[in-house]
């Protein structure tokens, strides 16, 4: 990779010069429509703002995609920009709050849970699990599994081998299931895999 960091502070930029051996660090502003042309804003394939001034880091983004970098990623901190932001073409941003939300429920479940995601803009949630020895879902095919409303199997991971959640599909220990679910239903998903 090619990673170019656009930093205005200047000790910021010496600090990270020694921590980031494989990146670019530029002094700079990054709202500088002239030094971005003169970086190659064309020809990046994606452009990641992350300052602290989240009206910035989605104007930057809109810039950049203007001049064809095919992926943006704002930080944007605001809940109320999330849907604004997606309403104007920008599809993925980074929100710690959401972030945090993800490891604070992920922690707090009973079942072994690898990962889960908040998704922006609709209420559901992504999550994995890693099916336990003796668990609901071991015990019958998909199709005879009582998934609660508001929740759908997206998926399973065995080994190395991915599988479309289908009706005869029998899950076992060990396999990781992702499952969509809406906030409500979450507590019904987590008893299927206890």
């Amino acid at each position: 990779m090619n990673v170019k960091l656009i930093e205005m502070n200047k000790e910021r930029c010496l600090n990270l010069i020694d921590q980031l051996e494989h990146t670019l660090i530029i002094n700079a502003d990054a709202r500088d429509i002239e030094l971005l042309e003169d970086e190659g804003i064309r020809n990046m394939d994606a452009f990641i703002a992350v300052t602290n001034d989240y009206e910035t880091n989605i104007l930057t983004c809109l810039l950049a995609q203007r001049y064809g970098v095919k992926r943006v990623i704002p930080l944007v901190e605001n809940i109320d920009y999330i849907s604004i932001s997606q309403s104007i073409g920008i599809e993925t941003i980074i929100n710690k709050k959401l972030i945090t939300a993800s490891y604070i429920v992920r922690f707090t479940m009973d079942a072994e849970v690898t990962s889960i995601k908040c998704l922006s803009g609709i209420d559901a949630e992504v999550l994995e699990f890693v099916v336990k020895p003796g668990a609901y879902v071991t015990r019958k095919p998909i199709k005879n599994i009582d998934i609660p409303k508001g929740s759908i199997i997206g998926g399973i991971v065995r080994g190395l081998q991915s599988y479309i959640a289908i009706g005869d599909f029998q899950i076992q220990e060990g396999d990781r299931v992702v499952i969509f679910s809406l906030p409500e239903s979450i507590s019904k998903v987590q008893a299927l895999f206890n």
